[in-house]
């Protein structure tokens, strides 16, 4: 299952998993039914032996390997969950961790990675899929003044509105 981006969480809570910002060099790309092929998160840009930072405050739920690959999972409020793949995890199981801390080292290897080294970073609310950039603030849109709003309102003015 899955859901659009910003429903993720409250902006501010949650920040990028790398640092200095990453680039997104694959999106999050949800398949239209839970069995099909897509991509359920996003891949950064990074390097290998690159500090990654837990994105919010968690408990670690998960640090170990599936398939082959180090994982590490962190449990949030509001059933939400953030995983983070190929990491070498550096906090263990159950440890609670907190926004920007680091959480572990990232390792080469990520499949389909255009550079050095990828972090695949996913999320979930319970069983459903979402976009992790949907955790990060927002940029805010400021609207600017008109240049000469009198001008404007004259004009509307001549023209019966």
């Amino acid at each position: 299952m899955f859901a659009p981006a910003g429903s993720a969480a409250p902006a501010g809570e949650f920040d990028w998993p790398l640092r200095p910002r990453p680039a997104v060099v694959r999106a999050f790309d949800a398949p239209e039914r839970d069995w099909l092929p897509g991509h359920r998160g996003v891949d950064l840009a990074g390097r290998a032996g690159q500090a990654v930072l837990a994105a919010g405050d968690g408990t670690v739920a998960f640090a170990g390997t599936v398939a082959g690959k180090p994982v590490l999972s962190i449990d949030h409020a509001g059933g939400l969950r953030t995983t983070y793949e190929p990491v070498q995890p550096g906090v263990p199981l159950g440890r609670r961790v907190f926004r920007g801390s680091t959480i572990g080292a990232l390792e080469a290897g990520h499949p389909g990675c255009p550079v050095a080294a990828c972090l695949h970073w996913g999320l979930r609310r319970d069983r459903v899929y979402l976009n992790p950039l949907g955790l990060l603030r927002a940029v805010q849109v400021r609207l600017k003044p008109l240049a000469n709003p009198r001008r404007h309102h004259r004009r509307e003015t001549r023209m019966g509105v």
